[in-house]
């Protein structure tokens, strides 16, 4: 049976959880439950700390997991990334007082405050800059305030929470983050483990897409064709009333009333819009 770890609690949680429903998975009825078995697709769900996941899967007790690229680098497990998801967006930027800071070089022998020591350690570390990181448990902005360190790296979303701790971004971000899924470094994808993949990839896609049906006279077909070419190609149909053609194609949801105005400007008419659920390409 494939095990599978899902972060337990937090933003990760939740849109991994829909996620997996999605894809078909059975999943935990609540937030208390810390194992959910899909037995039949063969699956165990183990929900765990999200800190915790590329330990356990880099270890190989468990197959796969769901966490943040942030997590997975802090950890330093022998895991890697087999699917970005596209949720759990987030930028790590290094911070200080106005003034004390301007290049990266400058961090240099400065303390640098984090709860993300090992993601700054690598950062530090591939470009050849020594500094002295300091763990903390959240909260890391106060750091420089209370006198524990010259710079904080963190999560920097509008940059409010630094400006009120007398705090400005410094320099390029150290990384951008989003919910990925892993496997033990090395390890093969194939069978379950591809399976399951194949079924998130469906996912993704259906939520970037849908599927656009329209009629169209058939000496304005290519105009429309060009405006909906689909995956491959559009599928076409004649229909009973003669000259005219079905069509059906996949486009991008942000292009959908674009593509819809022109599609009508051409002279297509019976233009329908469908959620796409689930899809395998």
């Amino acid at each position: 049976m494939l095990r599978i770890a899902v972060p337990n609690k937090g933003s990760l949680s939740g849109s991994a959880v829909q996620m997996l429903r999605e894809a078909g998975y059975a999943q935990r009825t609540n937030d208390r439950e810390l194992a959910c078995q899909d037995t039949g697709a063969s699956v165990e769900f183990l929900y765990l700390r999200p800190r915790d996941i590329a330990t356990y899967v880099g270890s190989g007790d468990l197959d796969i997991g769901i966490t943040g690229r942030d997590l997975l680098i802090d950890s330093g497990a022998a895991a890697e990334e087999m699917l970005t998801l596209g949720f759990a967006g987030s930028t790590f930027r290094f911070a200080a007082r106005p003034g004390t800071i301007s290049t990266l070089s400058d961090l240099e022998g400065r303390r640098i405050a984090t709860s993300y020591a090992g993601l700054v350690h690598r950062h530090l570390a591939e470009r050849d800059v020594s500094a002295h990181v300091i763990r903390l448990d959240g909260a890391v902005e106060n750091a420089v305030r209370l006198g524990l360190a010259d710079v904080i790296a963190d999560v920097v979303e509008t940059g409010a929470t630094l400006r009120q701790a007398g705090l400005e971004v410094v320099g390029d971000p150290i990384m951008r983050s989003e919910a990925v899924l892993i496997r033990r470094l090395g390890a093969p994808s194939n069978g379950a483990v591809a399976q399951l993949a194949h079924r998130i990839e469906g996912v993704l896609v259906a939520r970037q897409y849908v599927m656009v049906a329209y009629d169209v006279p058939e000496d304005k077909f290519e105009q429309a064709a060009a405006l909906t070419p689909g995956m491959e190609s559009p599928t076409v149909s004649p229909l009973a009333r003669t000259g005219w053609l079905a069509v059906q194609a996949m486009i991008l949801r942000t292009e959908l009333h674009r593509v819809m105005d022109e599609l009508y400007q051409v002279g297509a008419r019976a233009i329908l819009a469908t959620d796409i659920h689930a899809c395998r390409l």
